[in-house]
């Protein structure tokens, strides 16, 4: 069974920090790589960031780079998405999802995701 749950979102001022959780069951989460993607209102759901297996390896979307960092524990089947220097384009429903990658795009392997998180940045 496919369980994932986020956690973390909430209402930050242009320039602050979130850090979002995902808590997966070991089933949806062992050997997979992990992402986060966000949906915004009125536009589709795009990637975020992935992380593979090991952590060895991340990968991110151009606009939040080397603003957020994605990580995880394997040991509590858990991902994280550290978000600092948050900007008004920011703001969108967050999901984790467990990601395989297709040429140049991630896609979520499980095609299920959770109920998502919401991040709110006021100006």
């Amino acid at each position: 069974q496919v369980q994932l749950v986020e956690s973390g979102g909430g209402l930050v001022q242009t320039g602050g920090s979130l850090r979002l959780s995902c808590a997966a069951s070991r089933r949806t989460f062992t050997n997979y790589a992990m992402g986060w993607f966000r949906q915004a209102p009125g536009k589709e759901r795009e990637f975020v960031a992935a992380i593979s297996w090991s952590g060895d390896n991340t990968y991110y979307t151009n606009s939040v780079k080397g603003r957020f960092t994605i990580s995880r524990d394997n040991a509590k089947n858990t991902v994280y998405l550290q978000m600092n220097s948050l900007k008004p384009e920011d703001p969108a429903v967050y999901y984790c999802a467990p990601v395989l990658r297709l040429a140049t795009m991630w896609r979520n392997a499980l095609d299920a995701w959770g109920q998502g998180t919401l991040v709110t940045v006021s100006s």
